[in-house]
């Protein structure tokens, strides 16, 4: 199998995938290194197609129900506060599909998430924790964005009422509690 009929087959087991496939795995399947997946993933990206990287593997992104909507929450906390924080979006029927910072030299950088339930936020931080990674975070002394999937206001109201009573959620520039 030549290069792109590789990519092409690659695209084509996400496509079908019902869970994230990882680098690890999908380099045994196509009998390449883990290096090659990921380069392979880089040049489908850049034709266009969308693949979200997250702790769990490699996935495409779904079709959301017409009803949900994005929100852009900005929050401060340090490291301790991660779990709290995606547990009051997930527990509310939120789902955190990114992280972003404003680096004072590179710009906003992002990482994909894709956190929708505690199960994900569980695997998110060990993983965390198994690598050693610092949080994205610590660029900013704390202060990132979270967009956020909710199907509803009410479930954005709720997820806003927890990040408040955990003093995490910045509102006019200020952290509320």
């Amino acid at each position: 199998m030549n290069t792109e009929e590789r990519r092409e087959h690659l695209l084509k087991r996400l496509r079908e995938a019902e869970q994230p496939l990882t680098g690890t795995k999908l380099s045994r399947e196509f009998a390449v290194s883990r290096q090659i997946i990921v380069g392979d993933i880089s040049i489908l990206r850049a034709q266009g197609v969308q693949i979200f990287a997250t702790p769990r593997g490699y996935i495409l992104p779904q079709e959301q129900p017409e009803a949900s909507r994005m929100v852009t929450l900005v929050c401060q906390h340090d490291a301790a506060g991660m779990e709290q924080e995606l547990l009051a979006i997930v527990d509310n029927g939120g789902a955190v599909l990114d992280v972003i910072v404003e680096h004072p030299l590179y710009g906003p950088i992002r990482g994909d998430l894709l956190l929708e339930n505690r199960r994900d936020v569980r695997a998110f931080l060990s993983k965390m924790q198994k690598c050693q990674a610092n949080p994205l975070l610590v660029v900013t002394g704390g202060i990132h964005m979270h967009t956020v999937r909710v199907p509803d206001e009410e479930t954005l109201q709720a997820i806003r009422a927890d990040l408040r009573g955990l003093h995490i959620l910045v509102e006019d520039g200020v952290a509320r509690g």
